[in-house]
């Protein structure tokens, strides 16, 4: 099974290589300010010369012709940026030797990809939150690039090599991928080099060969209800408590904050104090605490999941509309905490390493569709309950069902699969054959109990045409009787 995947290893580098690699992205960024900056002067010149022939009697058609001829073409994608950039290199940035040319290569990339998602948007080739046009980078913003070509890759359990910056040792082994481009099972294709609360990291981003392997239960089903109160409930009966690391960190956080609003912090023609800078750092180092704990218990749930069962029923929830904001004098303060519990138990990103994890370990995703009823339906008779208030944590049913609210759910979301089954007289799944049916974006199977249920991109590494295509659903508007879409892994 071959597909896209990322091993990531801090850097431990020495003085000079740090100053290197901040000097690098550094010009990354200058690259994309420059190419911002030369891509607006364009369009406010076309602006200008389309304006002044409208003043003198031009059509606009006219006038948009007389602009172009003037102002010459906007560079839009990313030749066109570097075509403007080897000529003017020169002369705005004469250091420009002194990097690598793949950190200016990496920011004019950075620049075409924002411009195309913002013309996308705009156009309606691409789906979800409106995206805006591109804004400057500061200083104080993210420190990154990324390398596509050179002489980079991996020189020994301990050592990395970048181009034009040369060895730098990591703080932990690179033997898990060593031993992989020993054997040729991966090959290495980008390298990026990241900057995160003061620590430098190299992520490289291979093509593998995944060995084909199947869970431990492969005819199991598993529900997973993905919630606040707990981090998730799967249909055996087990309760994944919520760590709530975001909470555990609430007042450190709140006092180095407290810290940073006393201290000189930088503005308009000064520059910020030592101990501003300390608190700062100490701030940072803790939100990638938090960040990083997070990370390693959703990633253990997640692989013990994808590793046990052959089916993992999951919800398609609606999290940026669970995390809105209030409109209007309601309890705001009250609003915001449960946005904050929402977003820190990253309902999205289980659901993520699920999609990826289930088709590496052989295991299927199912995804219930955003309308099915798995807290109000009863998973002992099928009757479902007209509400049920968020306060009402267990679930009584006439059938004499007593169950904890969450269990019941995860008790549908496995007998989702079962019932398609039922009604379309087989399964679909590994070894049944049923390998013709649309797949949805993401390679997920997604049960369609109501025609309200559309398709997302599919994620990297995981489309059956291989690791280098990315397929787009199509939208799904009619749904006559509840369907399992989706193919074999």
């Amino acid at each position: 099974m071959l597909v896209h995947q990322a091993f990531r290893f801090e850097l431990d580098p020495n003085n000079q290589a740090r100053s290197a690699l901040s000097s690098h992205a550094g010009a990354a960024r200058f690259a994309y300010n420059w190419g911002l900056a030369t891509v607006m002067e364009a369009l406010a010149a076309r602006r200008a010369f389309t304006a002044l022939a409208l003043r003198q009697g031009a059509s606009y058609d006219e006038a948009q012709v007389w602009a172009d001829q003037l102002a010459g073409p906007v560079p839009w994608s990313l030749p066109a940026l570097r075509r403007r950039w080897n000529a003017a290199k020169a002369e705005v940035a004469p250091w420009w030797a002194e990097n690598s040319k793949e950190a200016f290569s990496s920011g004019l990339d950075a620049l075409a990809r924002a411009l195309k998602g913002f013309f996308d948007s705009r156009s309606g080739e691409r789906r979800g939150r409106r995206v805006g046009f591109p804004r400057f980078h500061k200083r104080t913003s993210r420190r990154s690039y990324r390398v596509t070509t050179g002489a980079f890759g991996v020189i020994d359990a301990h050592h990395v090599r970048l181009p034009r910056i040369g060895a730098v040792r990591t703080k932990e082994a690179t033997a898990k991928l060593a031993e992989r481009l020993g054997d040729g099972s991966a090959r290495i294709l980008s390298a990026t080099v990241s900057s995160s609360a003061g620590r430098w990291y190299v992520s490289f981003g291979c093509r593998v060969e995944r060995p084909d392997v199947q869970p431990a239960r492969p005819s199991a089903v598993v529900g997973v209800d993905v919630g606040v109160r707990s981090l998730a409930v799967v249909s055996t009966g087990e309760v994944v408590a919520n760590p709530k690391h975001l909470s555990r960190y609430a007042r450190r956080m709140a006092r180095l904050q407290r810290q940073c609003s006393r201290r000189q912090g930088p503005g308009r023609g000064r520059a910020p104090s030592r101990r501003w800078r300390r608190s700062k750092a100490a701030l940072a180092a803790t939100h990638a605490k938090v960040a990083a704990a997070r990370a390693d218990g959703l990633h253990k749930l997640t692989t013990r999941l994808a590793t046990t069962y052959g089916t993992v029923v999951v919800e398609d929830l609606n999290v940026a509309g669970m995390t809105a904001s209030t409109k209007g004098s309601g309890n705001r303060r009250g609003k915001a905490g449960l946005n904050r519990a929402v977003l820190g138990a990253a309902p999205a990103e289980l659901r993520r390493q699920l999609a990826y994890k289930t088709a590496w370990y052989g295991a299927r995703l199912v995804v219930a569709d955003r309308w099915y009823p798995s807290s109000k339906m009863c998973s002992a008779c099928g009757r479902r309950k007209p509400s049920l208030p968020l306060a009402e944590r267990t679930y009584r049913c006439e059938c004499g069902l007593v169950a904890d609210r969450d269990v019941n759910a995860a008790r549908n979301l496995a007998r989702l699969v079962d019932a398609v089954a039922d009604n379309r007289g087989t399964g679909s799944g590994p070894g049944t054959g049923r390998g013709d049916t649309p797949a949805n974006g993401r390679g997920e199977e997604r049960f369609m109990g109501s025609p309200r249920c559309s398709s997302l991109n599919r994620q990297d590494g995981t489309s059956p045409i291989g690791p280098d295509k990315t397929v787009t659903g199509t939208r799904q508007r009619v749904a006559p009787e509840p369907v399992l879409i989706g193919s074999d892994r």
